[in-house]
């Protein structure tokens, strides 16, 4: 039987890995790991409960709009899923991205295994979620293919590529979500979450076409869908000046990003059509992650599509007030469905 990748040592995560890797991995120096006894669910759900709440970016993941019964489970979903992204992105070198995301996939192997035993909190955490709700492995490991790719593939030729990963790299946490809400095997929705989830990720890919060539030297942009001449060059040179490189880039650019937002918008309007068909307890989750979509791309669209300078942000107010929104119309849904 092949040997489970080793756990990278503290001394292997170099300080020029992000906080959020140290941080991470900072659990193999624990008394109780790798070589002691794992932890056990109550610690293991303290741990994901405070990485979550310490590491969510974008929108508050264990927002009132989550089911009570249910934020042990996203938390868990969430820490997996956030720790793996950080594992590929921040670890500040790929060839040690690829031996941590393979550790990271060895504890998710244990924790579908019915005799194995995960050792990191996240699968001791995950492992439960996954028992209650029959959750398969399957989406779990295609999130890790898509963060191991990031490793070896930084530039997409083609449109097809592009949504490719998404199908990696997205996708798979829209049909866990769905997963715990009960709705896994209502193939329909699961179609429609996909393309959600594939307008979540290109919205992101647009917003951060700066940082993702300069943290990461990555182009998300398909080659076939522009022929501005001399693009990662001009790309690189403006980004790093502050503004354009040149008299036409930035109106290039602009039109680029804008080609690229209109291409991305018929993801959530035809996603949309997923409300209709999940449970009224789903429904303000699945709303609050279409329209922190929509908002960004309204806000790519409010900078001028200028992210080859910019990285347009959803600000805190629009947060609050869309996890409020939602919050009241789940609210007025529940007393409607109570009247009748």
């Amino acid at each position: 039987m092949p040997q489970a990748p080793t756990a990278p040592t503290p001394r292997s995560v170099p300080e020029s890995s992000s906080l959020a890797v140290r941080d991470l991995t900072a659990w193999i120096g624990h008394a109780d790991a790798p070589r002691g006894a794992a932890p056990d669910l109550a610690q293991a759900r303290r741990f994901v409960h405070d990485w979550t709440r310490r590491h969510q970016e974008n929108f508050p993941v264990l927002t009132a709009l989550v089911p009570p019964r249910l934020r042990d489970d996203f938390a868990a979903v969430y820490a997996f899923c956030r720790a793996a992204d950080d594992l590929g992105d921040e670890a500040g070198d790929p060839a040690l991205a690829r031996e941590m995301l393979a550790w990271w996939r060895a504890d998710l192997e244990r924790a579908f295994d019915p005799d194995g035993s995960p050792r990191h909190p996240v699968f001791v955490a995950l492992r439960e979620t996954a028992r209650r709700h029959g959750l398969e492995a399957q989406p779990f490991h295609h999130l890790i293919d898509a963060f191991e790719l990031d490793q070896e593939k930084s530039r997409y030729r083609t449109w097809q590529e592009v949504l490719d990963y998404c199908r990696l790299s997205a996708d798979p946490v829209g049909r866990i979500v769905l997963s715990l809400f009960g709705h896994g095997r209502d193939h329909a929705a699961l179609a429609l979450s996909d393309a959600v989830c594939t307008g979540l990720q290109l919205a992101n890919h647009w917003q951060d076409i700066r940082r993702d060539l300069e943290e990461r030297d990555r182009i998300y942009v398909p080659l076939e869908l522009h022929s501005i001449d001399r693009f990662e060059e001009r790309l690189r040179a403006t980004a790093a000046l502050g503004h354009a490189v040149d008299s036409t880039f930035l109106a290039e650019s602009r039109e680029l990003v804008r080609a690229l937002v209109e291409k991305t918008w018929p993801c959530f309007e035809r996603g949309r059509g997923l409300l209709s068909r999940v449970s009224a307890e789903a429904r303000p989750v699945i709303e609050l992650f279409i329209e922190g979509g929509e908002a960004v791309l309204h806000r790519i669209e409010a900078w001028e599509y200028e992210t080859v300078l910019h990285r347009p942000r959803v600000g805190r107010a629009s947060k609050a007030f869309m996890v409020a929104r939602a919050w009241v119309r789940a609210r007025m849904a529940r007393g409607g469905s109570s009247r009748r």
